[in-house]
């Protein structure tokens, strides 16, 4: 099988990217569909507009309503055409993000610009949506036929951001190496449709390196609202390096359990990188990972105040049958967990899950 690759069209990020807007999406189209929350509007709305405004373009702004569902991303699609926009813009979070993407695609793949407001996750730049149901359960991943025409990332924007915001999205990207590995080893087919590259490979393990190197001081910057090295070089992690890492290189057990959580309500209240985090420490069991390695993972969760054990996801009292539906869900066939090791089984996962905790809670 050759191997795929898939990445936005192009990256921007620096401090004050978003007043370069208007240039950079000079050629795209005449009409622009501004997809994002009242927050998002009231945080960055006027940067947008003057952007816009600075080459003559038109835009309209459309309140994203909280979820991405299908009921939503039809709504935005009907709001899109009836409006007359050619190009696509959510400005956000994940779920506005995928919802933008999702719309896009549906719309026949009108272009796409993706503006995140937070480093909470790595949809930026994916050519994945993840669509949920009203109760927030996942029931689908949409694959489009593209990535972004353009994510443009402003870290100023993103400074002034919560800091837990900030530590989910290391969530996420921390276990990006390790899921990419565990497909190069398995030979798990990725997400474009390929093997891993070495490019996704070294990217991934770039992305790790850089976490570990600049995380906790990343995050003492977002605590100043300050924009410095040690964040710049997170966000790219997080945002550009594990976005085209996961796609291009695969997932597997810490995502599987991730989506597992979905079953205990306890943990609902939990961001997507939060309870990655805590299934990458899973995925490192399952594997019987160096000590070292273990170590060193285990460690930076602690530093930066990412789930080391149940408590940490919310789920204080802690239900047998729930956990095990945990396990059970990350081993369905359908789940990456075998990208680890195809015969692991539900009983397996619930230990590595129940092993973890216990940890957690004497560290």
């Amino acid at each position: 099988m050759s191997i795929g690759i898939k990445a936005p069209c192009k990256y921007s990020q620096g401090k004050g990217e978003l007043g370069k807007l208007g240039l950079n999406v000079k050629k795209m189209g005449n009409k622009f569909f501004l997809l994002c929350t009242a927050n998002t509007r009231k945080r960055v709305g006027e940067i947008m507009e003057e952007s816009l405004k600075s080459v003559e373009k038109e835009y309209i702004f459309c309140d994203f309503n909280g979820e991405c569902s299908k009921a939503e991303i039809s709504r935005v699609m009907e709001e899109f055409e009836k409006a007359g926009c050619d190009v696509m813009v959510g400005a956000g979070g994940g779920k506005v993000i995928d919802t933008a993407k999702a719309a896009a695609e549906n719309l026949g793949g009108k272009p796409v610009v993706i503006i995140p407001t937070v480093a909470s996750n790595d949809a930026p730049c994916s050519g994945v949506a993840v669509i949920y149901n009203e109760e927030g359960v996942v029931v689908k991943a949409l694959l489009t036929k593209k990535n972004p025409d353009l994510v443009l990332v402003d870290t100023d924007i993103i400074a002034h951001a919560p800091a837990r915001l900030l530590v989910a999205g290391m969530g996420d990207a921390l276990a990006t190496w390790f899921e990419t590995r565990a497909c190069k080893r398995s030979g798990a087919k990725n997400m474009a449709r390929g093997l891993c590259s070495n490019t996704a490979y070294m990217m991934s393990k770039l992305c790790y390196d850089l976490l570990i190197q600049d995380g906790v001081a990343a995050l003492e910057a977002v605590k100043r609202q300050e924009a410095d090295e040690h964040l710049e070089n997170v966000v790219e992690a997080s945002i550009y390096l594990s976005g085209v890492g996961f796609e291009s290189g695969g997932l597997a057990a810490a995502h599987a359990v991730n989506d597992g959580f979905a079953y205990v309500p306890a943990a609902h209240g939990m961001y997507h990188g939060e309870k990655v985090a805590y299934g990458l420490l899973v995925q490192l069991l399952l594997e019987k990972a160096p000590q070292s390695e273990w170590d060193e993972v285990f460690g930076f969760c602690k530093a930066v105040g990412l789930p080391t054990k149940l408590a940490d996801l919310g789920v204080t009292e802690v239900k047998e049958e729930e956990i095990r539906k945990v396990a059970e869900a990350a081993c369905v066939p359908t789940q990456s967990t075998k990208n680890v090791r195809a015969d692991i089984t539900p009983e397996e996962v619930y230990e590595a899950i129940m092993k973890v905790d216990e940890i957690g809670r004497k560290g």
